[in-house]
């Protein structure tokens, strides 16, 4: 049995989710429909591909994605279809698979061409749907769409690395559901570039010397807990995702607050790490 999954900015108070999932029943009714969010900020294509980037593996080859972020069709944006590690990707051409595929690359794309049969303004629904539901029936790309070899690509949200490799300059791309920090800079790239070396992460007014693997590795257990530094404790870690995060042990943001409200960090801010020469 296929499976479609589906993240949008749609929210949940509307109705566009439910019609969505509606309008697949009414093609087919075996399918299986997973959420993976809802919830991804208006219009946000970085967030968006952060989510998805990091939850697609976790399906079955031949899972087909919805995304439906920024989907409107216009001149400097079209629709295409995508196959990428086995699995599909249905989506507006506004960078988003640039992201997605960083390190991989695309099987297959098609630009959908099947909008002289549908009228629509809500092509999530009208759309891509339809094409979601054709790839599930085991239909090939090439009925709803004409190959391309290229997506358009968003520049300007990787990290810098200055000419001596002495510093990164990062940007915030995420900011999870407890206020955790999320930059673009990933194990690898600090790696590749710091060689060992010590270093100090900025973050505004706030500095970290040491990375952690767990958020738990900032306590010390050893110290009755009475003793401990746990409510608030300031800590970097690599995510499970393998990107660098800045977190508060235990925060919520509904009460003690969190390393974005605290820290006062935003969407795009930079981050920097300065290595010792």
């Amino acid at each position: 049995m296929a499976i479609i999954t589906l993240t949008t900015d749609f929210g949940e108070k509307d109705h566009f989710v439910g019609a969505v999932k509606g309008a697949i029943y009414s093609e087919l009714s075996d399918i299986r429909i997973v959420d993976i969010s809802h919830s991804v900020n208006p219009f946000s294509i970085t967030e968006a591909a952060y989510i998805i980037q990091n939850a697609f593996n976790s399906f079955p080859k031949g899972s087909i994605h919805i995304i439906g972020i920024d989907s409107e069709l216009n001149p400097e944006n079209k629709h295409i279809a995508v196959k990428l590690d086995g699995h599909f990707f249905v989506c507006a051409n506004n960078g988003i698979m640039s992201l997605i595929a960083s390190e991989i690359v695309p099987e297959k794309i098609v630009e959908i061409n099947i909008h002289d049969r549908i009228e629509t303004n809500f092509p999530v629904l009208d759309v891509f749907v339809k094409v979601a539901c054709h790839i599930a029936r085991g239909g090939t790309l090439e009925v709803i769409g004409k190959t391309i070899h290229e997506i358009k690509h968003l520049t300007g949200i990787k990290p810098v690395v200055n000419t001596d490799e002495t510093q990164i300059i990062g940007n915030v791309i995420y900011i999870d559901n407890y206020g955790n920090v999320v930059t673009n800079i990933t194990r690898k790239i600090f790696r590749d570039v710091g060689k060992g070396r010590n270093f100090e992460i900025s973050a505004r007014n706030y500095k970290f010397k040491t990375i952690h693997e767990r958020y738990s590795d900032s306590i010390n257990f050893n110290l009755e807990k009475h003793k401990r530094e746990e409510d608030g404790k300031k800590l970097a870690l690599f995510n499970s995702a393998d990107f660098l995060e800045l977190a508060i042990y235990k925060s919520n943001p509904q009460t003690v607050g969190s390393a974005s409200s605290l820290f006062g960090l935003r969407f795009r801010d930079t981050i920097t790490i300065n290595f010792s020469i």
